[in-house]
């Protein structure tokens, strides 16, 4: 057959719907399951993809919700305003002022013209080197530096550095500076407080910080405020006890006087006979809490809470008061002190001068060792004890002041003949000042002993009695002799004032030996005799040269300090004494 023939034959095919699809050219044969297994993934493909719109647009709402907040939403901490710290009067001691912390996100900041970079070192008080070296870091957030004045913070901005952003914060500012110290301490960068009153009102003072959500772009810029999550609450103002002007005098009195002995080290304490309330509290060497840059371990120690040290002879008023309040002896008993030294087991006891026959008032207007010791052994160890712990001795402060010390009394049932002569005139136990000031306040008192408070009291407290009002009485009588001509504290006298009191040198226990050229001199007085309102202690550490005791380096301090205080206070003068009477041969305290 023609090739014309063939085509003719399709054409009529064509026309007579025979299916295209028939041509033996086009036909491919398929297998059946091919077709099926498309149409299965086409189906699991939609019901997947079905599935994970549900997942996404159902289920999973919070959480994407959350990753775009994490990307745009920030929440904003808002400090609160830490209290004031004020004296008694309302003389600001502490307060808060607004500074601004300087903050960057890195990888914007690397973008910076170098000169701008330049310009932020310079306001930041650093060197290129250490800005470029916190730029460096691989997290999203860097301090640049905390607390900046609000005067630099503003230039920064105004540098308009992508990436640079400042957050409000507060810096604590010390108006009296090393003056109160040791009494108010100092707070951290954080603003948590980390010395003294600070840090023991930490959750009175510090307050709630609250916090606000806001939308922020991709330079860190707050462009819309959400919502306000917490209010900040801010911390109460704290009045304590401290008086600014005795706390001044006590100051400079310690400061002269370390510098006038050459001293290691010297402190006082001020307290109100009255309420138990602390009055001043001072140490030299000290610091100032608006620069910490060069602070030292010296200057850090509150050497009136936190050193003990053996009182030496101001604990003998203890011993005589307990011996008197038991009717073991009168003001008049006599006591043969020999040649000035005796002997127990091994051991020998001196006095500075022989005193020979001499009655109790004479023991502690002279400060005899050996009658003080006479005493002591003629009464129970346990008594002794007792008497040491009821004013505080050797058990933990509870005035809620960090540091404090109990210092050391050993149990009584160890105690040999030669060690309980050694306590009873305050060697082998320790104490701190502020702990031997309080004991005082039995003798000041009606014999009675009330809590220690640095925190301004409206009510006197209720005390506790140790000994009885005649005890107590009977010794005001014997420590005002301490301080007129023939006491060992003539130095202590004040003009116009009736003062009595004790002085105290120990020979610095090191390297288990008493040191022969080491002393902390000591004297614990009371003010005005007709009606005590001040109890004064005051303690100098390693006075140099050849005058170390008591009588002599503290006790011109107490003369000062209560001179002073008490005419700041406008207490009435109840003596016609005009200047201080030092007699050429006037005895000099004992150890």
């Amino acid at each position: 057959m023609s090739r014309g023939s063939n085509l003719n034959t399709s054409r009529v095919a064509a026309s007579k719907g025979v299916a295209f699809s028939k041509s033996p050219v086009l036909a491919v044969r398929l297998p059946t399951w091919r077709s099926r297994v498309v149409l299965f993934v086409l189906f699991a493909a939609f019901a997947a993809l079905a599935a994970r719109a549900l997942w996404l647009q159902g289920l999973s709402t919070q959480f994407l919700q959350k990753q775009g907040e994490i990307r745009y939403a920030r929440t904003l901490d808002l400090p609160a305003t830490r209290g004031k710290i004020t004296d008694r009067d309302g003389q600001v001691l502490a307060s808060s002022v607004p500074v601004k912390a300087i903050w960057a996100i890195p990888d914007d900041v690397q973008e910076a013209p170098p000169a701008k970079l330049k310009q932020l070192a310079k306001l930041l008080d650093m060197s290129d080197a250490e800005l470029q070296k916190k730029l460096d870091s691989d997290r999203g957030f860097v301090y640049l530096k905390r607390q900046v004045e609000q005067d630099v913070a503003d230039q920064i901005v105004k540098l308009g550095i992508d990436g640079i952003q400042t957050r409000k914060e507060y810096k604590r500012f010390y108006p009296q500076g090393e003056v109160t110290t040791h009494v108010v301490g100092f707070t951290n960068v954080e603003d948590v407080g980390q010395e003294s009153m600070e840090l023991a009102q930490q959750k009175t003072l510090q307050g709630i910080p609250g916090s606000r959500r806001v939308i922020k772009d991709r330079l860190g810029r707050i462009v819309e405020d959400i919502e306000s999550v917490r209010e900040p609450h801010d911390g109460k103002d704290l009045v304590l006890s401290i008086d600014s002007k005795i706390q001044y005098i006590a100051f400079t009195q310690v400061k002269d006087a370390v510098e006038k002995f050459h001293a290691k080290a010297g402190a006082a304490v001020v307290l109100d006979v009255h309420t138990g309330e602390v009055l001043a509290l001072a140490n030299w060497p000290t610091y100032n809490p608006n620069d910490r840059s060069k602070l030292t371990g010296e200057q850090l120690r509150n050497r009136v809470m936190t050193d003990t040290f053996e009182p030496g002879s101001s604990l003998k008023p203890f011993t005589v008061a307990l011996a008197l309040d038991e009717k073991r002896i009168s003001p008049h008993t006599m006591f043969d002190t020999g040649p000035g030294y005796m002997v127990i087991a091994d051991r020998v006891i001196h006095d500075t001068h022989p005193h020979y026959m001499i009655d109790v008032q004479g023991i502690i207007q002279k400060s005899s060792n050996i009658g003080t010791s006479k005493i002591a052994l003629g009464m129970p160890a346990e008594d002794m004890w007792e008497m040491f712990t009821k004013v505080g001795f050797g058990q933990q402060p509870k005035w809620g002041f960090p540091g404090a010390v109990a210092g050391r009394v050993r149990p009584y049932k160890s105690w040999r003949p030669i060690e309980q002569a050694n306590m009873s005139f305050g060697q082998g136990i320790s104490v701190s000042l502020i702990q031997l000031a309080r004991a005082y306040t039995i003798f000041a008192r009606n014999g009675d002993i009330i809590p220690l408070s640095f925190q301004k009291l409206h009510e006197a407290p209720h005390g506790t009695q140790v000994v009885s009002p005649k005890t107590a009485a009977e010794m005001r009588e014997m420590l005002e002799m301490v301080t007129q001509p023939g006491g060992s504290a003539v130095k202590a006298q004040v003009p116009g004032y009736r003062v009595g009191g004790k002085t105290g040198t120990a020979q610095k226990f090191l390297n288990g030996h008493y040191s022969q050229t080491k002393y902390i001199g000591n004297f614990v007085g009371m003010a005005p005799m007709t009606d005590p309102r001040f109890i004064i202690a005051v303690m100098i550490d390693e006075p140099g040269g050849p005058v170390h005791v008591g009588g002599d380096v503290a006790g011109p301090v107490f003369s000062a300090l209560a001179a002073q205080a008490l005419r700041a206070k406008n207490i009435a003068p109840d003596s016609d004494l005009t200047h201080i009477i030092i007699p050429e041969s006037a005895a000099q305290g004992n150890m």
